[in-house]
Formats: structure tokens, C-alpha cells, sequence
């Protein structure tokens, strides 16, 4: 993994409002630039999230855009201010993928996650010695210590499932995972008692994916969809070896059609939990 700089995916969201909102308003960025009395460019900045807006700012081009939907104005600003706020999460920035830390950020805000993994289990669920067989097996060159805090990230990020208003998790697991030796075999039972213990929980579903259902709906691979509490659009996600890719609504519904596609070929929670049962038990 390398770092990476550049505008978080909530900087992002916040330029492309303001952008569209001065478009629908039918005003340049010469006209917004002198009601501010800053220089066009950096108007331009805002909207490309290359610079940050200020508190300041953005309530006077709302005012100058004729925004008077309060509730949209409080939206606005509450994503300014997650632009600036930093989160327990961007101390890992030195040791992943920044753009991945637009991914814990958008975890942490969830309201809901729908997740389909078919080669490995999700990060959610995952274990200490598991997280690390699997951040070892996808990057060989990273050193010890750049693996810890990797795992470190990983499991810290399993806390939104927990607490007095956990997200709720929806999670399609491919049965080949439970077969899959990540680990040596009395650790890989571990991993599928906390599978079995995860999915007794009242805020998470597993369900199971079986050999039996055929070809399905997400030949492509994992991905999972982010439900998101207003002003965030709902979000959907998924990695490729060229990177990680993020698309909003409404491209995000396709994944979410997806998802309910492959629930209906899936076991029920209760019989996945029996073969998970059953998986733990044939481990040799």
C-alpha cells in the first residue's frame, strides 16, 4: 500500500453541490468570485475541492445563490464541517491508501452496508491472525510494521458494528470462503466461530451464497453499497488492481439491484448459519 494525496471523497461531495448549485443559479465564477471579492480561481478551488471552503464563504454563496431551503443549508454545512473535521482514522493516512480512508470515513457513517465477498471474508468480520494473512497475501513487500498497523486499521474499523447505534451490516458471503485455508486450521476455525458469533448479533445478517445457486448476478466480483443519512448520496464500492472505485447515486442503485439479485439464490441467515457450523466442523 501507498500513500496517497489528494481531496477526500467528502470534499469532493461538497464541491460538486456548490458547483451545481451556482450553475443552477445561472451565475459565473467571475460573478461569485467578486461577491466574495476573491480572485475567480479560487472560487474554481472550492468546487474542485482543491482548497477547503470556509464556514464564512459558503454561507455567503448560499446567500448569493438564493439557497433558503434550511434544510439544505444545514446539510451543506455539516459536510463543510466533516471536510475539516479529522476523524481517529486519518492517523492511518501515513500507512494506507488515502483514498481508503475516504472508505472508513464512509463506514463510519453508514447507516446501512450491503457487502458481497467472494474471495475473502469482509473486513468487518474478519479476525486479527485472518486480517493479517490476508493484508500479507495482497501486498508480500509490505514490512511488519506497515502489516500491524494495517491490521491495526482493520480491526478498529469493526467498532461501527458495535456500540448504542451500530450499523446495520448485510453481508453475502460466497460459500468458497468458508472452504478457503487463509489460515492454518485451528486459527481458520476461530475465524468461522466469529463468523457465527457476528451473525447472532441483532445488526447482522450473513447469508450464504452456495456452490449450488450457479452463475450469479456479480460475476465482476465483491462489492459493497454504503446506505448514507442525508446530505451524503448512498454509495457504492468496489476494488479493482487499478484501484478502488467509488460510484454515487444514482449509478449506486445497479449495486444495490445487484445485492437483492444475489439475496434471492442465497441460504437463509439460519441455514447459512448451519453451514458455517458445518464448514467449522470439516476443517482438517
Amino acid at each position: 500500500m501507498t500513500t496517497r494525496h489528494g481531496p477526500t471523497l467528502r470534499a469532493q461531495w461538497l464541491g460538486q453541490q456548490i458547483k451545481e448549485i451556482r450553475e443552477g443559479a445561472g451565475v459565473t465564477l467571475k460573478q461569485a468570485g467578486e461577491y466574495l471579492e476573491r480572485d475567480p480561481s479560487t472560487v474554481s478551488r472550492f468546487e474542485s475541492a482543491e482548497y477547503p471552503i470556509r464556514r464564512a464563504d459558503l454561507l455567503a454563496l448560499l446567500d448569493f445563490y438564493s439557497v433558503s431551503d434550511q434544510r439544505r443549508r444545514a446539510g451543506l454545512l455539516t459536510l463543510r464541517e466533516e471536510v475539516w473535521q479529522k476523524g481517529w482514522w486519518d492517523g492511518f493516512a501515513d500507512a494506507v491508501d488515502r483514498r481508503f480512508i475516504d472508505y472508513v470515513w464512509l463506514e463510519s457513517r453508514a447507516q446501512a452496508i450491503h457487502s458481497f465477498d467472494g474471495t475473502l471474508l469482509p473486513g468487518l468480520l474478519q479476525t486479527s491472525p485472518y486480517a493479517e494473512a490476508a493484508i500479507r497475501a495482497a501486498d508480500p513487500d509490505l514490512g511488519d510494521e506497515q502489516v500491524m498497523r494495517a491490521v491495526e486499521l482493520r480491526i478498529m474499523r469493526q467498532q461501527v458494528l458495535t456500540g448504542d447505534r451500530p450499523t446495520q451490516l448485510r453481508a453475502i458471503l460466497d460459500e468458497a470462503l468458508l472452504l478457503r485455508a487463509v489460515l492454518k486450521p485451528e486459527a481458520m476455525r476461530d475465524q468461522l466461530r466469529h463468523l457465527s458469533e457476528c451473525a447472532h448479533r441483532p445488526n447482522i445478517e450473513i447469508r450464504v451464497l452456495p456452490f449450488k445457486a450457479g452463475a450469479h448476478a456479480s460475476p465482476a466480483g465483491a462489492f459493497k453499497v454504503f446506505t448514507m443519512v442525508e446530505p451524503y448520496p448512498d454509495v457504492a464500492y468496489t476494488e479493482t488492481l487499478g484501484g478502488a472505485i467509488y460510484v454515487e447515486t444514482p449509478g449506486a442503485e445497479r449495486f444495490a439491484q445487484t445485492y437483492d439479485r444475489l439475496q434471492r439464490v442465497t441460504l437463509t441467515p439460519e441455514e447459512s448459519a448451519e453451514r458455517i457450523s458445518a464448514a467449522t466442523e470439516e476443517i482438517t
